[in-house]
């Protein structure tokens, strides 16, 4: 996987992340995944489609998605409700939209498909067959991870390309 696929969700997590939740981040130690398993609580994933294509992870624990989403409505969330699928299935959209925004600065012009929120680990999703480059990133909520599964489409064109509603199309 191309250094130029992974750099613009890195500086667009360090934004989106810095602006909602309102705190520092730091990134973790990189790594190679070849599991097709959700690790974490809470998963959102997002199709990219395009001259790169492929899918993004963001994943976290339940208690960190509760803060962070905390964080971004300005009260209190107990419980991991709609209010808090929304808020987090948002952060991934934001953070993945401004991400294919840079990667088009790049050369690489893609389209994201709205965010599918999978609760609980375990969920098989199959990245086949390319592995995820899993970034850490740390915040004072906890971790997130970002799996990054792309790979170059050249013969792609994306004209006219309107992702499906409601999941990874």
């Amino acid at each position: 996987m191309k250094v130029e696929f992974i750099n613009p969700f890195v500086a667009a997590a360090y934004h989106v992340l810095e602006m909602e939740i309102k705190a520092p981040i730091s990134k973790g130690e990189l790594r190679l995944e070849e599991a097709h398993y959700t690790t974490n609580d809470i998963t959102t994933i997002i199709g990219v489609v395009g001259k790169v294509s492929g899918t993004v992870l963001y994943g976290t624990a339940e208690r960190t998605a509760k803060q962070m989403a905390s964080a971004i409505v300005g009260q209190t969330i107990a419980i991991f409700d709609k209010l808090a699928e929304s808020a987090v299935s948002e952060l991934g959209n934001m953070i993945t939209g401004r991400a294919s925004a840079l990667l088009e600065e790049a050369g690489y012009p893609c389209k994201i498909t709205p965010p599918t929120l999978i609760i609980g680990r375990g969920t098989i999703i199959s990245t086949t067959p390319f592995q995820r480059l899993i970034i850490p990133l740390l915040t004072k909520y906890g971790e997130v991870t970002i799996a990054v599964a792309l790979k170059e489409t050249p013969n792609v064109d994306i004209r006219g390309y309107a992702p499906s509603v409601g999941g990874v199309g």
